[in-house]
């Protein structure tokens, strides 16, 4: 290849090579994001004495809470919310009758399953 055909391939390289096609995402806060999708669909049933932390041991009402999980062991895998159990159950991905949450209560919209997924993968900080 003549020098001056790799010059212009060079160019091309280097600009391509800033192009992120993946577009960055803000940090997501536990106390300003999660704490209120947790408080909109799941406080009813995993707080201190609610059905679901009777049930499984989850508490949902504070960040250490969260992150010691049920009574069979943790439902959130910092940096890996595809295997999380918390988003398994949330996403429907788990028996029917264990997808979360249950009864008549609203399932959490894809967005608010979205940025659970983006805090869980970005660490799962409590900030």
């Amino acid at each position: 290849m003549h020098h001056s055909q790799l010059t212009p391939l060079l160019a091309i390289a280097l600009l391509l090579s800033g192009c992120d096609s993946s577009p960055s995402v803000a940090n997501i806060s536990f106390s300003k994001q999660i704490q209120p999708i947790f408080a909109q669909h799941c406080l009813t049933c995993h707080n201190e004495k609610g059905e679901g932390a009777i049930a499984s041991g989850l508490k949902l009402s504070n960040y250490k809470e969260v992150l010691k999980g049920t009574r069979f062991g943790p439902v959130i895998k910092p940096g890996d919310s595809l295997s999380s159990t918390l988003v398994i159950l949330v996403e429907g991905r788990a028996n029917p009758a264990i997808n979360m949450p249950h009864g008549n209560q609203a399932p959490l919209s894809s967005e608010q399953i979205q940025i659970l997924r983006q805090w869980i993968d970005q660490g799962a900080r409590n900030n």
